[in-house]
């Protein structure tokens, strides 16, 4: 892998002479890089190989604007080499490597996307450090050469230079011998595979960093494709066999086919715009140069579109995953400000900004879930957060659902009113369909407490605001507000209703077994007056069944009724 003598084609012997330079010039300059390159190997990146490899790509696909490819090789060792190592291939579609790009991972904390690059995930250019944690002669080949980095070289590039600077020495045998290799790059040969465009080679330092390899790839899922859209296609290849991620887009839904776990599918929103200059005045230079926010919420669903618990970390993502806990049934992928150790949002008004939208779109998917049914009260968060960030997520987000409509109504609806959304709910739509929804809002929805089901969708004919029987005990609807209504009460509302006599036997039916004592405003249709009969209209009825006569099927004659209600007698 290493360069023909005197091919340099990304001009890395100037860095490294800038570099040594400025070393021996000044000691402290060596421990700053040194402390630099440590604290991100061991502390912010050193388990997120896999992502910042799968990061990269994105961008690379990204700036290229081609559809982005990533696949990961893990090559054993040779087999009766005892020297031998494991190796970890990831080539990518994309921007090739270029002089920028080299210098770019050979100097922490510079990026080489910046302005005209607002799709791109990767901010500070220090996620390469992420490699670190696994092997000590990282390589990155393109189309025109390669650059890559050796612990060994280094720590003699560095011995020479400290010849002449007596304060580098020591702090050379301070640390033992460790050096910043990510600051002095070597020109390599090689070329990316067939189909690619550049491949990133690690050989693997020890049986420690073989075993969080294989960890690192047997733990990716879903979340890498939906929160790098710069992706759309993960090939992992291992000795046990070879697995394929892909993602495609339907309409609001992105389908997840992984050839290990099957295909799953995920409702998604998407919202995003400019950043205001005063919500980045304490954020650095390099997030001030792309001021552009987005949010995503996606949701796996079942195969009638109902939605499932998500099975991806339980994490806030920013857009690759923190250590920040979110309790919230769904992924949450936004452009969230981090601290410097790249582990949890960093608190400011940018921060809050962005909980504002990401309430936003919340309610905006629940809003426009279809088809609407109950299960979308699974997506109701608590009011207890897991943390100060998902505290605040819930606050905002209870705060906008008590007047989205999402909540599936008791009843009947018509399938036409919901353009079939209840049998084709996974098809690629742009019509509105904002005014064919049925759904109810919490603040005008109401659970009738201690009944059956068919009483409840009796009673929804005339009571349009109820929800369907046995939701009573849901805390969700707690939550919300959702107003609950005793039987007795329910009931009350139906004094003076004019309804067929079909109806009210349902209805009746349908409370059979009921405590009587409940029961004793409910309305009871009288038997019919001839002339209202011929005239259309629905039966008198009268609140409670006291002092009404019940007589013996064909016993009365309508000229007898109509005497009979002349003199004031109820007659059923």
């Amino acid at each position: 892998m290493k360069a023909t003598e005197g091919a340099d084609p990304f001009g890395t012997a100037r860095l490294r002479r800038g570099v040594l330079d400025a070393w021996g010039a000044g000691p402290a300059r060596f421990r700053e890089d040194a402390n630099a390159e440590e604290d991100l190997a061991l502390g912010g990146y050193r388990d997120r190989l896999v992502v910042e490899l799968a990061q990269n790509a994105a961008d690379a696909a990204a700036r290229a604007k081609v559809p982005g490819r990533l696949r990961l090789t893990l090559h054993p060792a040779a087999p009766g080499d005892p020297d031998g190592r494991c190796v970890l291939a990831a080539a990518n579609t994309g921007a090739p490597l270029d002089a920028t790009g080299v210098e770019s991972l050979s100097t922490l904390r510079a990026s080489a996307k910046r302005e005209g690059h607002e799709s791109a995930v990767g901010r500070f250019g220090v996620g390469f450090a992420a490699v670190l944690a696994v092997s000590d002669e990282p390589a990155v080949l393109g189309r025109h050469g390669g650059v890559r980095w050796s612990l060994a070289e280094a720590r003699e590039l560095a011995r020479q230079a400290a010849v002449g600077s007596p304060g580098l020495g020591d702090e050379l045998r301070r640390r033992d011998g460790h050096v910043p290799l990510l600051r002095l790059p070597l020109p390599a040969e090689g070329s990316a595979p067939e189909g690619y465009d550049t491949v990133v080679v690690l050989p693997l330092r020890d049986g420690t960093a073989e075993d969080l390899v294989a960890r690192l790839l047997a733990a990716v899922d879903d979340a890498l494709l939906l929160t790098l859209p710069g992706l759309d296609e993960i090939v992992i290849e291992t000795p046990d066999g070879t697995r394929t991620l892909s993602r495609s887009q339907h309409g609001p839904y992105t389908h997840i086919d992984d050839s290990a776990r099957g295909l799953n599918r995920w409702r998604t929103v998407l919202h995003h715009g400019p950043i205001e200059p005063a919500l980045l005045a304490d954020r650095p230079v390099e997030e001030r140069l792309r001021p552009h926010w987005s949010v995503t919420w996606a949701v796996p669903v079942d195969e009638s579109g109902a939605p499932l618990h998500p099975r991806t970390a339980p994490v806030v993502h920013a857009p690759t995953p923190t250590d920040e806990p979110l309790g919230i049934p769904a992924l949450l992928i936004a452009s969230l400000p981090l601290d410097t150790a790249r582990r949890h949002p960093a608190p400011g008004p940018l921060t809050d900004f962005l909980v504002e939208r990401a309430a936003d779109a919340y309610a905006e998917l629940l809003g426009d879930w279809r088809p609407v049914s109950t299960g979308t009260i699974d997506l109701v968060p608590g009011q207890l957060g897991k943390g100060a960030l998902d505290g605040a997520l819930r606050g905002a987000i209870l705060a906008r659902l008590p007047r989205v409509a999402f909540l599936e109504p008791a009843a009947p609806r018509d399938p036409d009113a919901e353009n079939g959304w209840g049998d084709d709910w996974d098809r690629d739509r742009t019509e509105d369909t904002a005014s064919s929804t049925s759904a109810l809002r919490p603040v005008e929805a109401e659970v009738v407490e201690g009944v059956g089901a068919e009483t409840v969708r009796v009673l929804a004919e005339v009571l349009p605001c109820l929800l369907p029987a046995g939701l009573e005990r849901r805390t969700e609807l707690r939550t919300l507000g959702v107003a609950r209504v005793p039987l007795t009460e329910a009931i009350d509302r139906l004094a003076g209703l004019e309804r067929d006599p079909a109806w009210w036997h349902r209805l009746y039916d349908s409370l059979a077994g009921t405590d009587p004592d409940r029961l004793t405003g409910l309305p009871v249709p009288l038997a019919g007056d001839p002339e209202d009969e011929q005239a259309g209209r629905p039966p008198r009825t009268t609140i409670g069944p006291r002092q009404i006569l019940l007589p013996l099927p064909d016993a009365l004659t309508g000229p007898v009724l109509g005497r009979l209600s002349r003199l004031g007698l109820k007659v059923a």
